[in-house]
């Protein structure tokens, strides 16, 4: 794998966050918006492989990779020489005003890792909210159709429509609306806590979604279903077996455009490129961003050639869409992704956190559920002895603890009970050892 220079080894040598990093959150307070957070304000110097460094001196062991961002780790060397190589030529012409070649290569790379080998095409953007809100776009383009189907516990982005898409209220939605229209909700497959069981909850969910879209909607009014396959902000539900294909199939049946959002699942996080492998299934439109440039700022939007070539010239764009140092970049990330495996490189690190986790389980009731492919891992926190209760405080005490340790970890969930883990494909075993053994000494201090 990429070597880095920074030393792969957690190091503290002050509390954490440390004078420096604390000086510099003031300065923050007077400069920066308040309603911008952070969950660990340690402020960053350098990172690479398995380790963030914070300018206090600290080295951390990094379960969060900026949110499945950095998956070739952060500051891989090719991607360094990619994107610099590139600098040094030009840094913006617009590809709506001057085209370059590195735009045409990337859409071509996506074209051939993305599900399925039916012809298609894609479209750069910035962002994973820019990239499902064009996908919204397309659909109903190539439709002539205006209902969008989405699912509880979905997390889909901040910007006006993104957020009528997003299931959460707070802190996405709160005081922000009024929100676009034609956008409706159904239940997700979320298997540890359908009322069923598990071993029921796809078909059954998948059965409830069709019929309500029968009768709340009528599915020649629906332009597209849209859902991630793994969802992410909402906990790392990992939907019951059965149910994206059975949705997939529907869609099909009654020409609705199926949209995976794999912005926080693709680029080999699950142990597959994409999430939607895992099932066979083939989106229509699939829509990425997050791992896909090594850290820099892009995203996409590839599909079936049909549906993307039936908007109008210019109905497509933006400004800084497909920048071309993030394109380089891109390439680059590919082809380490491709070159090192990553993709066997995830299912080991998920094969090793879900063997301590589940164990971890055993000890402790208060973990209800273990779950997660590849290395996008998460554990549900409960009240324990059959009591469901999403336990929140328990989770801000073993992230508080893990954080002062100096690992970085996450949240997330509608009930704001999930520890979800998203170390770099390249962290190394001894460093995923090593978090582990801090996530587990804060759960033993729980009692």
């Amino acid at each position: 794998m990429a070597t880095t220079e920074i030393p792969q080894a957690r190091r503290i040598v002050t509390e954490i966050p440390g004078p420096q990093s604390r000086a510099l959150q003031e300065r923050r307070r007077r400069a920066v918006a308040q309603g911008v957070g952070s969950v660990l304000p340690v402020y960053v110097q350098r990172a690479g492989g398995g380790i963030v460094e914070d300018i206090d001196g600290n080295a951390l062991i990094d379960f969060g990779s900026g949110i499945a961002v950095t998956n070739v780790g952060n500051a891989d060397p090719r991607v360094v020489e990619r994107a610099g190589e590139q600098l040094s030529r030009f840094t913006h012409t617009c590809f709506m005003v001057n085209p370059y070649e590195n735009y045409v290569e990337v859409c071509e790379a996506l074209n051939r890792v993305t599900p399925g080998d039916h012809e298609k095409r894609s479209i750069l953007l910035n962002s994973g909210a820019e990239a499902v809100e064009n996908a919204v776009k397309i659909a109903r383009s190539a439709t002539g159709r205006q209902a969008v189907v989405v699912f509880d516990h979905a997390y889909h982005g901040r910007t006006n429509l993104a957020m009528a898409l997003t299931a959460k209220n707070m802190p996405y939605k709160q005081g922000f609306g009024p929100f676009a229209g034609e956008v409706y909700r159904m239940p997700m497959a979320y298997p540890f806590r359908w009322p069923t069981g598990p071993e029921n909850c796809g078909p059954e969910a998948a059965r409830q979604a069709i019929d309500q879209i029968g009768k709340q909607i009528g599915a020649d009014n629906v332009a597209a279903v849209l859902v991630e396959p793994i969802q992410g902000e909402g906990g790392f539900i990992e939907p019951g077996a059965g149910f994206l294909p059975a949705l997939s199939e529907f869609c099909r049946d009654n020409g609705i455009v199926f949209i995976a959002d794999e912005v926080q699942t693709g680029f080999a996080r699950t142990g597959r490129m994409f999430a939607c492998d895992h099932e066979g299934v083939v989106p229509d439109l699939i829509t990425t961003a997050k791992g896909i440039a090594g850290g820099l700022p892009l995203a996409a939007v590839t599909g079936r050639a049909d549906l993307m070539d039936a908007v109008h010239a210019g109905g497509l764009g933006g400004t800084y869409g497909g920048n071309p140092a993030a394109c380089a970049a891109a390439l680059a990330s590919l082809e380490v992704i491709e070159s090192e495996d990553l993709t066997a490189r995830a299912r080991a690190i998920g094969e090793t956190m879900l063997g301590r986790l589940r164990a971890l389980a055993a000890e402790h009731d208060i973990i209800g559920d273990v779950r997660g492919r590849g290395a996008m891992i998460a554990i549900e926190l409960v009240k324990g002895g059959g009591d469901m209760t999403p336990a929140t405080d328990a989770v801000a005490e073993v992230v508080r603890h893990c954080h002062g340790q100096g690992l970085v970890l996450l949240t997330a969930g509608t009930y704001g009970n999930v520890i979800r883990m998203l170390p770099p494909l390249v962290i190394g075993d001894d460093l995923l050892d090593e978090g582990l053994s801090i996530l587990e000494e804060a759960f033993a201090r729980l009692g």
